[in-house]
């Protein structure tokens, strides 16, 4: 089934939004990184822009390790929190120069290490920085697996690991940006666009 369902997400060529193809761009572990900081608790549609006037700062761990705080969190306003991430993005560009060499870490243990670095943004890292298989599970990925019913879970990081049990390492790396696109597009957390949905033969429609 899940082969089936990968191909029609495929074949559907959903829009992407702006943030989530900026994302699949950077090719950056740490644009990656500082990016995906900004967009948590925060729409994409406010994630865009705010990232693209953090770039204009700079693009290395050096340009913000000793940025000025005001400057970077009026940059990124009116994202969620942008005082708490300016400082948070601030520290963790400071360690990288300092301590680790300029070296993004690549493995999820050393990443969450950094403050407010979790899971999701880890595997995130991983995946679209780094190019590893990883699954980045958020809520659009967690809402849909349990209406597929091909997870039955409580929370993203329960999803997580279920699916890294379940499925295949060679759908890890394009599962969350098919998911999320899918989820913003047609199956949205309500009234979702059932009736267009390439997928709903395989729907055990948990909703």
């Amino acid at each position: 089934m899940i082969d089936e369902i990968v191909q029609k997400l495929k074949d559907a060529k959903q829009p992407r939004r702006e943030f989530v193809q900026l994302m699949e761009e950077f090719k950056n572990p740490y644009l990656v990184l500082i990016a995906c900081i900004l967009s948590l608790r925060t729409n994409d549609l406010t994630t865009y822009p705010a990232t693209l006037r953090m770039l204009e700062i700079g693009k290395e761990p050096k340009d913000f390790a000793y940025c000025d705080i005001e400057r970077l969190a009026k940059a990124i306003y009116p994202v969620g929190f942008y005082k708490n991430k300016a400082k948070q993005i601030i520290e963790l560009s400071r360690i990288i120069v300092e301590e680790l060499d300029n070296k993004i870490p690549d493995t999820i243990e050393d990443l969450i290490k950094f403050n407010g670095v979790g899971r999701k943004t880890a595997n995130l890292v991983l995946a679209k920085g780094f190019g590893i298989p990883a699954i980045c599970v958020d809520v659009h990925v967690h809402r849909i697996c349990n209406r597929l019913g091909y997870v039955k879970t409580k929370n993203p990081e329960e999803t997580e690991f279920a699916l890294r049990k379940k499925l295949p390492v060679k759908y890890w790396l394009d599962i969350n940006t098919l998911l999320v696109t899918h989820g913003q597009n047609v199956c949205r957390p309500i009234k979702p666009q059932c009736d267009i949905c390439p997928i709903k033969e395989y729907c055990a429609k948990n909703i």
